[in-house]
């Protein structure tokens, strides 16, 4: 059976398929796509790797902070007791990156306030400081102060 006009040369050149610049630029334009893809997706989780690591730094900063309010005066401000000159060393280990870890390692320390009030021999300024390298990067560290004082929150806890 014969159609009427299937030998029509327009109707020849509209079963052609692509030509091969076209073919190779949709190859083009696919990889570009699936690159940007990749490189949003290696953005997003490095992202959530480094919240992870600053939310961590901040727990440790926060629990050295609730522990340093429990001290009674006398024994916040003798070094002998409050301070280690030694840094404290708290090991983390990320979801998904088998054994290894991410050391956290931080220090308190404690200096007279320089207010130039009466009260400022009564008040100290506490700052906890966590480092720690983060795995691609250099060293990362954050930090946390607050003002401790003689009849502060302790003469209540005790």
């Amino acid at each position: 059976m014969k159609l009427p006009g299937q030998n029509h040369p327009s109707l020849r050149v509209r079963r052609r398929g692509f030509t091969l610049i076209e073919a190779l630029v949709a190859m083009l334009m696919a990889s570009i796509m699936f690159t940007a893809l990749y490189a949003g997706l290696h953005f997003g989780f490095r992202i959530i790797k480094l919240s992870r690591e600053n939310t961590r730094a901040t727990q440790i900063m926060v629990e050295h902070m609730e522990i340093c309010r429990l001290y009674k005066w006398k024994d916040l401000t003798n070094v002998g007791v409050f301070l280690n000159t030694n840094p404290i060393a708290v090991p983390y280990y990320p979801v998904g990156a088998g054994s290894s870890s991410i050391m956290f390692t931080s220090r308190v320390s404690l200096q007279p306030v320089t207010l130039g009030a009466s009260y400022a021999t009564d008040m100290r300024r506490l700052t906890v400081r966590v480092n720690w390298e983060s795995t691609g990067d250099s060293n990362r560290s954050r930090t946390m102060s607050t003002y401790v004082a003689r009849n502060g929150l302790q003469n209540y806890v005790w």
